[in-house]
């Protein structure tokens, strides 16, 4: 992808100069304004300095402290809150506890410098970096939406990228150059995206949008209730989850008539806000804590999956496992019994909720798992082993994940940023011949 990296200047924000250049009376304590590092103090004189010459010790003592401030919540402006992407850690590692489990400062993102406020420069100890990882690299920051990014799209053989937005907007990305070729404004805000084929279809309130990029057809069919927050294609369907718990289903008849509307699938309680399908079943979570399994064949379901305590955020299959995540901190892995029924066969735990899920192989071969927290970060996880193979952070959280072909894969958050990354290519010598297993199951 001839993409160049978007390179962005670190400095002070002009409104915390601004505050910085208004203080007319001198400060009556010696300790730093922890307020002021953030850029957020609004005290004009404020009792406690707002010095950059300051020694390093002191803003050091800043950091420490802010580390026990909780992360961000969705939804939160960057500008009144503190990121701190590194508390997240796995309860499967055992205690948590810092003493027991120290962590390396260089393996946490600065979160003064997400802010634009760190005076550290080099001697911070902390990222001053958006990922953490040796094996794969930001290759480009595609930005013009002006709020979250709730889906990305790559059809085969394509050169276009496509994004949809909550702000209404599709965008169209040439992948050659990074440029947006196209704005469409929908009227309405976008909840998801998928692909197949020639096809592009873009979940909206009360209906669904079907492109096909080669003949420019286009159709908006009517049937979800509510905002569509998932979709997905097999066995020549098309399936899209609605606020009502209903999965309407269309199937592909003819070029004249490609969405005939066939029986919804009905059984959750609530909204259905995940799909997936691999091994000739469907799998759809909802915002009932449920996942429930559905014969392709038959359209009828066959198991319903009890386990998690929360909304179902993404689910995935990898190789013979479904792989689930939730806001309840947890991502579960289902396998199958002797008897064909699903049941977890492992936990793994978080401290933050989980909101996306996204498969694909590293250079070297090797199954990597891309899970988005609600810490607005990334984790990159090598399978089956789940060790952490880097972390990607934001200003706010990922709402969308997406791989394609020839090592890229896209992130899209809160804020309207599209990055796109690529793994990086392995020396010969390292290079294993190992199959793909992120196949869909």
């Amino acid at each position: 992808m001839d993409i160049k990296t978007a390179r962005r200047s670190v400095g002070w924000t002009q409104k915390s100069a601004a505050r910085y250049n208004q203080l007319q009376t001198a400060p009556t304590s010696r300790r730093v304004c922890t307020y002021w590092l953030e850029g957020k103090c609004n005290w004009n004189p404020c009792r406690f300095l707002h010095d950059a010459s300051l020694p390093c010790s002191v803003y050091h003592r800043a950091a420490k402290l802010s580390s026990y401030i909780p992360g961000d919540c969705p939804g939160k402006d960057p500008e009144t809150g503190v990121v701190n992407s590194a508390n997240s850690t796995s309860r499967d590692t055992g205690d948590l506890s810092t003493e027991n489990n120290p962590q390396k400062p260089q393996e946490k993102v600065c979160h003064y410098w997400i802010s634009g406020n760190c005076v550290k420069g080099d001697a911070c100890p902390f990222l001053h970096l958006w990922f953490h990882g040796v094996d794969f690299a930001q290759l480009a920051k595609l930005e013009g939406h002006r709020k979250g990014v709730s889906g990305i799209a790559l059809p085969a053989g394509s050169t276009k990228l496509y994004s949809g937005s909550k702000d209404g907007t599709v965008r169209i990305w040439d992948c050659h150059t990074g440029q947006c070729d196209q704005v469409i404004n929908l009227g309405g805000e976008v909840g998801c995206f998928t692909s197949e084929g020639p096809w592009v279809f873009v979940g909206m309130p009360n209906k669904v949008k079907a492109w096909n990029i080669q003949s420019g057809a286009s159709y908006d069919i009517s049937g979800p209730v509510g905002q569509v927050h998932a979709m997905e294609v097999g066995n020549n369907m098309l399936f899209a989850g609605g606020q009502d718990g209903t999965i309407l289903v269309w199937k592909g008849v003819s070029e004249a008539d490609p969405f005939q509307m066939a029986a919804p699938l009905r059984g959750h309680t609530k909204g259905v806000v995940s799909l997936t399908v691999g091994r000739n079943r469907l799998y759809s979570g909802s915002i009932d804590q449920t996942i429930r399994v559905w014969d392709l064949h038959t359209l009828e379901c066959v198991q319903e999956l009890v386990g998690h305590t929360d909304v179902v955020m993404s689910l995935l299959c990898w190789d013979e496992y479904l792989l689930s995540c939730s806001l309840d901190q947890t991502l579960k892995v289902w396998g199958a019994t002797k008897g064909g029924s699903l049941e977890v066969v492992y936990t793994h735990h978080v401290d933050h909720g989980l909101l996306a899920l996204a498969g694909m192989s590293d250079a070297g071969g090797k199954p990597v798992l891309l899970c988005a927290c609600i810490d607005s970060t990334v984790r990159l996880y090598e399978l089956p082993s789940f060790t952490e193979r880097g972390k990607i952070f934001s200003r706010r959280e990922f709402r969308t994940l997406q791989t394609a072909p020839g090592g890229l894969f896209f992130t899209g958050d809160a804020a309207g940023m599209l990055t796109v990354w690529n793994w990086l290519d392995l020396p010969k010598s390292q290079q294993e011949e190992v199959p793909d297993l992120m196949e869909s199951c």
